[in-house]
């Protein structure tokens, strides 16, 4: 019931004022924002609250738990309502802070620190309690981490809690529920349709025929599922208790199944029109259509699943594996799939139309929510079960619920850095390091990305590193868009890479394979998304759009041939074989000759890419050849 309300007043808070359409919101943001974190922390505390921990574990310390729930949701409405309250005073009259309003900033605080420990684990609970420690104590570090001390009364509970610009509920939260929440609710709509299964039974009729088969129709599904979730181990979960069994019997190994299931989906995130919420938060950092964002996605996102396509035909071929005709006419496609794909192919017509027309990308996620909500009964399923629908609304409000409090911390962390003023010294460290080495600074961010990335949420990473390093990387006169999809991309690879390769792991339990082999699988078969950031920074013009520096048709010709070649032979490097089998000296020759393939410079460049096609040419000869002799 909660979660539907939230899905409600979302709804009416988000809905733009165009074609004379009745408009009751944009509510107050005081109100707003302290209404939905007191229902996100209510949703939250009644589907993960300490009560049902003691349930599962502790039975007899039950009423102790659901007495801290209580408090802590007593808590909750106390701060929220102080922070409506304070916020309307500040914009009446001269406002003095005082002791009782950083007590309230400090309980605000650790509750969501908590609460974030309880939902998403402890890597990102963890960094916003090391940040809010440096908020304190950074005055006593050395070097570019010292800051000057901060007032304990004004500073800290203006900067984390009383401010509609910057802290827990700041501006990143209001960007959330205006433009995140919506493609929320679209997508728990899509959920709830049974799109999910359609899209998958749709992949494997495509695929049926390849020598693949299931784990190319992984590939396909994930991409396209992911880009419903927005979240790898949610797509995982989705996906991949279909198609992992499926691999595995089609001949693939327990690991690889699961590792490229885990690449698949980790990479829905980076897949237009319907990308994760990071993407959509971009678009309003940088100030620009959402439309630009998807449209210079497109490439990137095209480059990486070709080169899990290729990973997974090199890996049929190695092994031996051929198409398998008794798997052919298994899930055949229904009506019921058409009519689900004909709503999905028009629910990505009303978000593209909405935003040719010039509307947000919150307009876009609203009118889908409002197309979907009567597309829906075109799907027998839904009209034998028409209370999904409610249940769909509902479940985007919970789901909504958990990334707020995620958001919460996040804000903690960001306005840490804003008010040190850690980013700019950062920025200014490595400029004196690195000069002007672009490589080297794009190094250093994407292992930083990583690192902030492990066991968080996509867009946690991305705001804390483009905050952090960002400014660097503009400074070596890198375009703003390239920077922030750089960054992007490698807050997406973080749930692919060990140690806490997340979207691997649960990959793995499906799959009943060894977690860190998987994981160590899933980095093999996705490597490509470590190498597609590096090639968009120095070739721009992929992402087609002036707001990268425009697009050269004949420039983007030649990275596009060369780019094909250079993915071929990496792929088939770490797959170590292509029409046959490679030798350690054939892959490291493939490794450099990717490297030289996509150097700006003509003159390697070039010599590099005609080597590389008669390398591939010749290992596929040969091949051939020992076919026709056997």
């Amino acid at each position: 019931l909660v979660g539907f309300g939230m899905t409600m007043v979302a709804l009416i808070n988000s809905m733009p004022g165009v074609w004379y359409l009745p408009r009751i919101g944009p509510f107050p943001a005081e109100y707003l924002r302290a209404s939905i974190l007191v229902a996100s922390i209510s949703v939250v505390l009644l589907s993960l609250g300490f009560y049902r921990l003691a349930l599962e574990r502790r039975p007899g310390l039950f009423v102790l738990a659901l007495v801290v729930d209580i408090f802590l949701l007593v808590t909750a409405v106390v701060v929220s309502w102080v922070f409506a309250v304070v916020n309307l005073e500040i914009q009446e009259s001269l406002f003095f802070f005082e002791p009782v309003h950083a007590s309230v900033t400090m309980a605000g605080v650790i509750l969501l620190i908590v609460l974030c420990w309880r939902v998403w684990g402890l890597p990102l609970a963890l960094f916003g309690a090391l940040m809010l420690l440096y908020y304190f104590f950074g005055q006593y570090l050395p070097w570019i981490f010292k800051i000057i001390p901060m007032s304990f009364v004004d500073n800290f509970s203006e900067d984390l809690w009383f401010n509609l610009n910057k802290g827990v509920l700041g501006q990143i939260f209001e960007i959330v529920i205006f433009t995140v929440f919506p493609f929320i609710i679209f997508g728990a709509l899509l959920e709830a349709t049974g799109v999910g299964e359609s899209l998958i039974r749709a992949a494997f009729a495509a695929t049926r025929r390849t020598r693949g088969g299931p784990a190319h129709a992984a590939v396909l599904a994930s991409s396209l599922f992911g880009t419903m979730s927005g979240v790898p181990v949610a797509n995982v979960v989705g996906t991949g208790v279909l198609t992992i069994p499926l691999i595995k019997r089609r001949g693939f190994s327990p690991t690889f199944a699961g590792g490229v299931e885990a690449t698949a989906s980790t990479g829905g995130q980076i897949v237009p029109p319907i990308m994760g919420s990071a993407a959509l938060v971009m678009a309003d950092q940088l100030q620009m259509s959402y439309l630009v964002i998807i449209t210079a996605a497109l490439i990137p996102a095209g480059l990486y699943y070709l080169s899990l396509f290729f990973t997974v035909t090199f890996e049929a071929r190695r092994m031996e594996i051929s198409v398998d005709e008794s798997e052919i006419d298994e899930l055949r496609i229904t009506l019921g799939d058409i009519i689900n794909l004909v709503i999905l192919a028009g629910a990505i017509a009303v978000i593209i139309s909405t935003l040719l027309y010039g509307l947000s990308a919150s307009a876009a996620g609203v009118f889908a929510v409002f197309y979907m909500v009567p597309a829906c009964f075109l799907s027998p399923t839904m009209r034998q079960q028409p209370t999904r629908v409610l249940l769909g609304l509902a479940k985007g409000g919970t789901q909504f619920a958990r990334l707020a409090i995620a958001i919460g911390v996040v804000g903690i962390v960001l306005a840490a850095l804003s008010s040190t003023g850690l980013p700019i010294r950062i920025a200014g460290a490595i400029d004196m390091v690195m000069g002007q080495s672009l490589l080297l600074a794009l190094m250093v961010t994407g292992v930083a990305a990583i690192i902030f990335g492990m066991g968080m949420p996509t867009l946690p990473a991305y705001l804390t590193i483009i905050l952090i390093i960002g400014p660097s990387l503009t400074k070596l006169g890198m375009d703003l868009l390239v920077a922030h999809m750089f960054v992007f991309y490698f807050g997406v690879s973080s749930a692919i890479t060990p140690p806490v390769a997340i979207a691997a792991y649960a990959a793995a339990s499906i799959a009943g394979a060894g977690a860190l082999r998987t994981a160590a699988a899933a980095l093999r078969i996705g490597a490509a998304i470590f190498l597609v950031p590096f090639i968009f920074a120095y070739y721009p013009e992929l992402l087609l759009v002036e707001e990268a520096g425009g697009t050269d048709v004949v420039a983007l010709l030649s990275i596009g041939v060369r780019l094909l070649v250079a993915i071929w032979l990496l792929t088939s490097s770490f797959s170590r074989y292509d029409g046959t089998a490679l030798n350690w000296i054939e892959i490291v020759v493939r490794v450099a000759l990717t490297v030289a393939v996509l150097i700006v410079d003509p003159v390697i460049h070039w010599p590099a890419f005609v080597i590389g096609v008669a390398v591939i040419a010749y290992n596929n000869f040969v091949a051939k050849r020992r076919v026709a002799a056997a």
